[in-house]
């Protein structure tokens, strides 16, 4: 692509990271210290709107340091945090001399009371929990304090695993209450009688039986679960966080204070980021879980090279792990997760040999010839739409990628453009772009794709500290859609998509419904890889910063920063009563405006604001939107809930209400749209040898046919075709 821009802003933070920074030299061999030294020194000279390193701002990443290591109050003691305090206000001073002594003082003391608590959780579940008695459990946590002794420490987990417990007990309680309404509760004496009884002479499965228990009984089964459930907890999580893992977070503490999006990535953090941006990564293709001390098969991907030789299964356990070129396996049982996938993952053309233990017990050599794994959940997909035979396109993004090392290769904007063209080969006459969801990604992407609905003009502004504006404009005067468009967000369409959205709202190209607002993120960050500014590092990997360097504006001056972009057709969603934007997060980086650039309405609509009266009566009347509504504030309602009877009568009683409550909500599920969706020619195609993508694309389509707002998407795109304009902008070619 020949755009410029495209690679502006990489261009700008390499000599950004090559020039501005290395004329300080950083030469601390301690690489915790070295860190600190180059994340502060990046965070005062690269961040958008820079802190002063102060006491307040100590204070402030203590109170959040605290609470992102202890968020229930399970592990430390009121001593502790009398202890720490003297650290409140020197944090500030610490990293200003490269001292990480409240750290190494904090990790130390959680390391041993995490080790206390696996005493203490476990001699509480030792105990039966008596549920007859009254008392209640708050779940606030923020409004309680630090317990003094050991005493009180045993009683708060005592209270949070018998609340925890209530589940399972509750569970095991239903079961036995339906088995006996149902005649299938048996006593315990005539268990032996039901061997070889399993079907009728029609040969219909018969009401399971269940065995008559005792209260005792049930309680000690419940206890047990959670004690299965906590150990497991603490096996697969708690026990593969090391001393890095938690320096980390110590990190984050101090960047976050700068705004919520500025962030550490450790070296497999940063992996990790790439490969969910680009959507591919190079490895067997194969997703995995810790289950206690043994890495086990969750998914295999749909075309990777795990998938494609047929020899793995959902459930295998990977045993070990051994390289072409070398002799001996490596035992992978009992590893930490992320190490044991930098042994399976590796380059292209490469082969791993794994030892399996299959699903029915046997062991198996299985070798894999590494290959890049595209992950078929990252990339935009589309659907015909059918409704009184008329055909419209429906195209979901979930993200704007790309890869970062490759900008040539695929992207969300080559990937919409070959979904658009698809589309119209198969008649569609509208056209909707689903947002929801799609928390950003790319900014030169997201201005490609924009340009596909427009002739040319610009897209987006972009400021720095210091520097003049930015406009990104669309050059290209070739236009891939120019009938109906609309574009659907909620509350967790941020960035990139609030760039789109905003854009074609304000060029009144298309007509935007969904949320009140969108989440409201107005910034845009780059990523500084931290080993770039260290010369002769001798320290291993440092990792990245993701770093806020700029703010954008809508090419009507306004920001989009905490403001979101304010939807046409504002419809109530399950998120409308929930704080998840950006205003609600701590830190954010305030709302401006800058002046405005010139740009012309697109022409092709003469009824842009009369489609949008229509269709904010129609939503108005929408029983299942008011439905929905009613179910949102209902679900805040009990999210706000804090206090919660540990009696069993009384938890059981509620229950009860809010399951009657909750049934009113039951006819959202059974919605159905008089739509029809239909995969296009070349995936049908694809549905002959890959089955996976065809339930995946058949679980969609259901999904869509039950959407509401879909629905009404494809009304707008009706009355928008009804008194659409004969004339159409003309195709300008290069």
């Amino acid at each position: 692509m020949k755009r410029n821009y495209k690679v502006l802003a990489l261009v700008l933070l390499l000599a950004f990271a090559s020039c501005s920074f290395t004329s300080e030299k950083f030469e601390d061999p301690d690489k915790d210290k070295l860190l600190i030294q180059v994340i502060t020194y990046v965070l005062q000279r690269g961040h958008f709107d820079p802190k002063e390193i102060n006491d307040d701002f100590s204070a402030e990443v203590y109170a959040d340091y605290l609470d992102q290591l202890d968020p229930l109050k399970r592990y430390f003691y009121k001593s502790d945090i009398e202890e720490f305090e003297k650290f409140k206000f020197q944090i500030d001073d610490q990293l200003k001399a490269y001292d990480i002594a409240f750290f190494n003082l904090t990790h130390d003391r959680l390391v041993q009371r995490i080790e206390e608590s696996k005493v203490i959780y476990k001699e509480v579940l030792e105990k039966p929990f008596d549920y007859s008695v009254d008392e209640d459990f708050n779940s606030d946590y923020k409004s309680i304090d630090y317990v003094k002794n050991k005493k009180q420490m045993k009683d708060r987990w005592r209270q949070q695993l018998k609340f925890s417990n209530l589940v399972n007990y509750d569970d095991l309680m239903t079961a036995q209450e339906k088995a006996k309404a149902n005649n299938t509760l048996i006593e315990a004496s005539a268990q032996d009688d039901l061997e070889g009884e399993t079907e009728t002479e029609e040969g219909d499965k018969k009401a399971a039986k269940v065995v008559k228990k005792t209260l005792t009984q049930i309680e000690e089964e419940a206890r047990t679960e959670t004690l299965k459930s906590i150990d497991l907890y603490y096996n697969d999580y708690i026990d593969d966080l090391v001393r890095k893992d938690w320096f980390s977070m110590y990190i984050n503490a101090i960047v976050e204070v700068f705004d919520p999006h500025t962030n550490y990535f450790a070296p497999e953090d940063k992996a990790n980021f790439n490969q969910q941006m680009s959507g591919k990564l190079e490895g067997i293709g194969a997703r995995l879980s810790k289950r206690m001390d043994n890495t086990k098969i969750v998914e295999l991907i749909s075309g990777g090279p795990a998938w494609r030789g047929n020899e793995l299964e959902v459930g295998d356990i990977i045993v070990k792990v051994r390289q072409e070129n070398e002799d001996e396996p490596v035992n992978i049982v009992g590893m930490r997760l992320d190490d044991a996938i930098k042994l399976i993952k590796g380059p292209k053309g490469t082969t791993v040999i794994l030892t399996i233990k299959k699903v029915d017990g046997s062991i198996k050599d299985i070798s894999i010839t590494r290959d890049v794994v595209e992950i078929e959940e990252t990339y935009a997909k589309s659907s015909m739409v059918v409704k009184d035979d008329r055909r419209f396109g429906v195209i979901n993004l979930p993200k704007f990628y790309v890869d970062f090392e490759d900008y040539k290769s695929r992207n969300a904007a080559s990937d919409i453009k070959q979904e658009i063209e698809r589309l119209k080969a198969e008649g569609m006459e509208g056209l909707v772009l689903d947002l929801r969801n799609n928390g950003g990604g790319s900014l030169p992407v997201v201005v490609d794709i924009a340009g596909m609905f427009i002739k040319e003009g610009p897209i987006v502004q972009v400021r720095a500290t210091g520097e003049p504006k930015e406009i990104l404009k669309d050059k290209d005067k070739s236009i891939v859609w120019d009938g109906p468009l609309v574009i659907m967000v909620n509350e967790l369409s941020a960035s990139a998509s609030e760039i789109l959205a905003a854009a074609m709202q304000d060029y009144k190209r298309a007509i935007v419904i969904g949320s009140k607002q969108t989440y409201g993120k107005g910034t845009v960050q780059n990523f500084l890889d931290l080993n770039n500014m260290v010369r002769n590092n001798k320290n291993g990997d440092l990792g990245a910063l993701k770093l806020t360097t700029q703010k954008f504006y809508r090419i009507n001056g306004g920001s989009t920063q905490l403001e979101g972009v304010k939807s046409d057709v504002v419809v109530l969603d399950r998120y409308s009563f929930i704080d998840v934007g950006e205003k609600d997060q701590k830190n954010p980086l305030p709302w401006d405006k800058i002046e405005s650039v010139d740009y012309t309405f697109w022409d092709g609509y003469f009824d842009y604001n009369e489609t949008i009266e229509n269709s904010t009566k129609r939503m108005g009347n929408n029983q299942q939107l008011k439905l929905i509504g009613e179910n949102a504030k209902w679900i805040k309602t009990r999210m706000d809930e804090n206090i919660h009877s540990l009696n069993y009568s009384k938890y059981k009683a509620q229950l009860e209400i809010n399951e009657t409550e909750a049934k009113r909500f039951d006819k959202i599920s059974e919605y159905q749209t008089n739509l029809t969706f239909e995969s296009l020619p070349y995936e049908e195609e694809l549905f002959k040898t890959d089955t996976i993508l065809k339930e995946k694309r058949n679980r969609w389509h259901k999904s869509l046919s039950q959407d509401v707002y879909i629905e009404e998407a494809i009304n707008v795109l009706e009355d928008l075709k009804m008194t659409y304009a004969i004339k159409k902008v003309a195709t300008v070619k290069e």
